[in-house]
């Protein structure tokens, strides 16, 4: 049955996990690669597409493409 709730209905729409950009530091060889995030921490993603010093997009542990290299700006308000 479908939600009345407004506040349900909007949050249903957007995604749980967000799209990150991390730095591709290894290739497994097992189909998974080890990523570096900008706080400095490492995971392991799913998928090898992408080359060792590229960056790359992780979507919910996947590795879904390369990403651009853009310059990061951090504001504090």
């Amino acid at each position: 049955m479908a939600t009345t709730n407004i506040w349900l209905q909007f949050k249903s729409l957007i995604p749980e996990d967000g799209r990150t950009v991390a730095t591709v530091i290894a290739k497994n060889g097992n189909g998974t690669s080890q990523v570096r995030l900008r706080d400095g921490s490492v995971i392991t993603v799913r998928g090898e597409s992408v080359g060792v010093g590229q960056k790359a997009f992780v979507l919910g542990g996947e590795m879904k493409g390369t990403a651009p290299s853009l310059a990061h700006y951090e504001v504090v308000v």
